[in-house]
């Protein structure tokens, strides 16, 4: 295979940008191979850049070269040295910033202002946070006595696992990648990252970076392709690796599950969620009002956190459902880099037929619409993209389709309930168990729902709020496993017990 220093250079507009030729970044290297596919801009609908799906060959070639990394200089190198490099990373895509901005925009489509100040700077500082959190935890040592009445010393150390298998969603492709390459890279693992089909272009500019800060061939692997049959399922199945961690839906995680179960992998999933908030009378209603229409709408709805059930109680339900109207109907769909816009795409034309569908679907079964429910009219070029209006629904009882299952679009039902106990019985009567968020101003009831809710994060007053040392992840068909701070580290490392006897 032929390798190449780096990818087609980035433009500065769309009409000036070449193509990007994203190819399989192996041992230090891109590399020629593999079955060619398009990767399309959602908010023109047209081809940007064309990838390089891994054969099964590649896929063990990257195996290789992960495993050469972990057994060579990678595996040798003082925690000081590589905790340099991973803050050189995050300076480096710092100093890279509007390449990578760029292509995250062109890759999903979204507005220019949320990439420039979720996105990227994100994407960066996970390195630094990870950087910190492996010099600052520690380890246990206990002193035992012994059956002749002596002394014994036990403490543990922490070992890389080896390769660990990354496999990173679209809605938020760098920052959510490099939430599982830092801590895997900070613990002394070496990568093989799969990112999503429809968004691999910050995923593969990061291995130019990788390559430009020194970081050993064969830490940093990227491969490109689908799931079965295909590149996921080679990376998933193949027995030199050792862990794989996944944010994506709850059926192609059950599916990961399956393809690394005769391996008996080390598995993190965050997965899908069917998100409740629960807005109480005495709520700030203004608060409420503004904070749970971000939480809705925010990267067009394509947030795992995202509410798609809102709970409220009766005597401001009307209220609540203006203020939502009027958030909505004020949010601002178009290309990404034109002013004012503040409403993205989804992610492909597939996508947004799923979501259309549960759209119609919401009328079938007896929605209200108060707004939305249909396709912006656009002109110019965004009248390709893959673009659907804020919808918000009433009317619709607990048990409705659209109540129970993941739309990950820009839409939520409001339902009414009387009780704080019928609003947390409804707020947990689903398979799901990712996320949650609460609005009151009674601190009593606050601890109390807050506890109460079966999720892996609640939060209370807020959302999308969320100190990094945390643990985060799902309860109940939303993940397995949590990540942040420690529990990532303790993750991505294997404890060992060292018994001395004194």
């Amino acid at each position: 295979m032929i390798a190449h220093a780096s990818q087609t250079a980035l433009a500065s507009t769309a009409a000036e940008r070449p193509k990007r030729i994203l190819r399989n970044f192996i041992g230090g290297k891109f590399i020629d191979g593999g079955t060619p596919f398009d990767i399309f801009d959602p908010a023109t609908g047209s081809v940007h850049a064309t990838a390089y799906e891994a054969d099964r060959a590649i896929v063990d070639e990257a195996v290789r070269a992960a495993r050469k990394a972990v057994e060579g200089e990678w595996g040798n190198m003082t925690l000081a040295k590589r905790r340099a490099l991973l803050t050189r990373v995050a300076d480096r895509i710092e100093e890279r910033f509007d390449e990578f901005l760029e292509a995250e925009i062109a890759d999903t489509g979204k507005p220019h202002d949320l990439a420039h100040h979720l996105d990227i700077p994100r994407g960066a500082a996970n390195f630094r946070v990870f950087a910190d959190a492996i010099a600052n935890l520690s380890t246990e040592t206990f002193e035992m006595d012994t059956p002749d009445g002596g002394k014994a010393l036990n403490y543990a150390v922490r070992k890389p696992l080896g390769v660990v298998g990354v496999i990173s969603p679209w809605n938020l492709p760098l920052l959510l990648m490099t939430w599982k390459v830092a801590p895997a890279l900070a613990c002394g693992n070496a990568v093989i990252v799969k990112p999503s089909e429809e968004t691999p272009s910050t995923t593969t500019l990061l291995g130019e970076v990788m390559a430009e800060v020194g970081m050993p061939d064969g830490v940093f692997n990227v491969i490109h392709g689908f799931g079965p049959d295909s590149a996921g399922e080679f990376l998933t199945s193949h027995p030199g690796v050792r862990a794989i961690t996944f944010t994506g839906e709850t059926r192609t995680g059950s599916a990961i599950m399956k393809a690394a179960a005769p391996t008996v992998k080390a598995l993190s999933f965050e997965l899908g969620g069917k998100n409740a908030a629960i807005v109480f009378a005495d709520a700030d209603m203004d608060a409420a009002v503004a904070g749970l229409a971000r939480a809705a709408f925010l990267n067009t709805g394509q947030v795992c956190l995202a509410p798609e059930r809102i709970y409220v109680e009766r005597p401001v339900l009307d209220r609540f459902v203006a203020g939502m109207k009027e958030k909505a109907e004020a949010l601002l769909p178009g290309l990404p880099n034109d002013p004012g816009v503040t409403l993205g795409p989804v992610i492909s034309e597939e996508h947004r037929g799923k979501v259309l569908g549960y759209y119609q679907l919401a009328v079938e079964e007896g929605a209200t619409v108060i707004t939305g429910g249909g396709i912006p009219d656009l002109a110019g070029d965004a009248a390709g993209g893959y673009f659907v209006q804020p919808t918000i629904w009433t009317g619709l009882p607990h048990e409705a389709r659209v109540c129970r299952e993941e739309i990950f679009g820009p839409a939520c039902a409001i339902i009414p309930f009387d009780t704080e106990e019928e609003a947390v019985r409804m707020a947990n009567d689903s398979e799901y168990g990712l996320a949650s968020s609460i609005w009151t101003t009674n601190l009593s009831r606050a601890h109390r729902v807050g506890k109460a809710m079966e999720v892996g994060i609640s939060w209370v007053n807020c959302w999308f709020l969320r100190d990094l040392r945390t643990p985060f992840g799902g309860a109940k068909m939303s993940g397995v496993g949590r990540e942040g701070g420690e529990h990532s580290i303790n993750f991505y490392s294997e404890p060992t017990n060292i018994c001395i006897k004194l």
